[in-house]
């Protein structure tokens, strides 16, 4: 039962070979040494031109500099503005007569379908006569302009400042109509439709379903089910355990007490660890003198805290009282509101008056009976006593056959009764079993090669 940690396939090897892992690699035949087929794809490195870069572009080559000449600037004429006022009519005021328009009634054709059940297979005219040639890219004839902000500070006044003249604000006059609210002198009138309209109808009397009356069957009930039908008390003995014994594994040898711990192991002298003192702390000789270069060196001045500079208002005050009159507070008229009462429904059902009976139908209806119990079928539980003997035999147990077990010879370092060999490159150690065997011209012993995994 011994498993290798190594999981070899084969017992038999003497090391010469490597640990073969699958059957295939086991079964398959070894042919003469063939290289793989070359790979015809080209590495994926980047190929360095060898040859010299010429920094010559056709725009350098058919570019001809030319001398930049600047344009003469036009002197702006000083504008003189002219004297009068200006008339701000127009003939479209003068001749303009309005005219009444009426919406434009939309005139639709008539729709017309053209349509057929066949598929469309033409080839239109530009599809047929379109040719497509090659179009040559336009070179760039753009001339290089470099940017260089004038020397001269700038000083000129706009048209808008030569020609801008403050005037005073006049406001215009309001035509908003005044947000009076109009009041009635009518009384309000509070029909409503639903008020002139709905008409009070009597409600019929309630639908009362009358309540049928239980009626128990004559036929007495079945309670026999397959349970009971079927169901046989057949006595039977216990099943016997097959489980094998559990035999430990003891040996009858005197335990040494020597482990490889106690062979191996050197006991070391250990010192211990030195330990350092600290310095008593000794303060100074003499007083510590508090005074430093800035107690010493600094002078106090007396300094006025500093007055905020803040600009001169420009607002303008006045004695006269605040008006605090609106539009709003002038024209709005506060009137009192009284809230509307609430139109409910009258009650045609009236409530009921006096104590109420609480008397249910299911008390009314109610007959109390004598509770019969049912009758139990169910048989009774009565061993009956059977001489047969019960029949126990399986399969395992007339064909199991108890083993010994053994211990594997590997988990020993030194097994007896085997001689080392070798060890192979896995790891694998293997052992040599001694059996005598006698023959009959030679009374030696012949050692039988076994191996042991360890």
């Amino acid at each position: 039962r011994h498993r290798c940690p190594r999981k070899p396939t084969r017992i038999y090897d003497n090391g010469q070979q490597p640990c073969l892992t699958t059957e295939y690699v086991e079964k398959y035949p070894k042919y003469s040494n063939s290289s793989p087929p070359r790979s015809l794809k080209p590495k994926q490195e980047y190929q360095v031109h060898r040859g010299k870069m010429e920094g010559i572009t056709t725009f350098k080559s058919d570019y001809l500099p030319y001398d930049i000449v600047k344009r003469p600037s036009r002197v702006q004429e000083e504008h003189k503005p002219k004297m009068g006022k200006i008339e701000l009519g127009t003939t479209y005021q003068k001749d303009y007569n309005a005219h009444k328009i009426q919406p434009v009634t939309l005139v639709r054709p008539l729709e017309r379908k053209h349509a057929t059940g066949g598929k469309l297979d033409t080839i239109p005219t530009y599809q047929d006569d379109f040719r497509s040639w090659e179009v040559q890219r336009r070179e760039p004839s753009k001339v290089e302009h470099i940017y260089h902000p004038p020397t001269e500070k700038f000083g000129n006044s706009t048209t808008f400042q030569d020609d801008f003249v403050p005037r005073e604000l006049n406001p215009r006059q309001s035509f908003k109509p005044p947000c009076v609210a109009k009041l009635s002198d009518v009384p309000f009138d509070s029909t409503t439709s639903h008020r002139t309209s709905y008409i009070a109808h009597q409600l019929e009397p309630k639908f009362i379903r009358s309540k049928e009356e239980y009626k128990p069957s004559n036929q007495p009930f079945e309670d026999l089910t397959t349970h009971r039908n079927d169901f046989k008390g057949i006595p039977g003995q216990l099943a016997k355990s097959c489980k094998p014994e559990n035999a430990k594994v003891q040996s009858n040898a005197h335990f040494n007490g020597v482990t490889e711990f106690q062979d191996r192991f050197q006991p070391w002298l250990v010192s211990l660890p030195e330990v350092r003192k600290t310095k008593e702390y000794i303060p100074p000789p003499g007083n510590m003198d508090f005074n430093s270069m800035s107690r010493l060196d600094y002078v106090k001045h007396e300094i006025s805290p500093a007055v905020p500079i803040r600009p001169v208002s420009n607002g303008r005050r006045t004695n006269a009282p605040f008006q605090g009159n609106t539009t709003t507070k002038e024209d709005f008229k506060a009137w009192g509101s009284c809230r509307q009462e609430i139109t409910k429904k009258q009650q045609e059902i009236p409530k009921p008056m006096g104590k109420f009976y609480d008397l249910t139908t299911f008390k009314s209806h109610y007959v109390p009976h004598q509770i019969i119990p049912a009758q139990s079928f169910k048989p009774v539980h009565a061993i009956v006593p059977n001489s047969a003997p019960f029949q126990d035999e399986t399969m395992y147990r007339t064909e199991y056959t108890p083993k010994k077990q053994e211990t594997c010879p590997a988990n020993y370092p030194s097994p007896q009764g085997y001689v080392y060999v070798n060890t192979d490159s896995h790891g694998h150690k293997f052992f040599r079993q001694l059996t005598p065997e006698f023959s009959e011209s030679n009374s030696n012993l012949i050692p039988k090669q076994v191996a042991v995994l360890s």
